[in-house]
């Protein structure tokens, strides 16, 4: 998990363990949310690097193997609930 496209969200080195959580937790729940029963390895990892760091390559390795039209609706939608609000925003 070195190059820049896997350092995003919870995948980032840099987070601490709470945000991280955070974070997965947060990509755990959309991915049930919008892709259901396909995303359920996905899931499965997710919850396990929750505790274990070691699963967090396997996550996004199953977000990778993911139907591309999941996969997008879940990366945007993740970016959109973590892009930073814009003054004037309404949140």
């Amino acid at each position: 998990m070195t190059s820049a496209a896997s350092s995003w969200g919870p995948f980032d080195p840099h987070l601490d363990e709470a945000e991280r959580r955070a974070r997965l937790r947060c990509l755990r729940g959309l991915a049930r949310v919008l892709s259901g029963p396909r995303a359920a390895d996905l899931c499965n990892h997710l919850a396990a690097a929750e505790h274990d760091a070691s699963a967090l390559p396997l996550a996004l390795a199953a977000l990778d193997r993911m139907p591309s039209v999941d996969r997008r609706q879940i990366v945007a939608t993740y970016g959109a609930v973590h892009r930073p609000a814009a003054e004037g925003d309404v949140e």
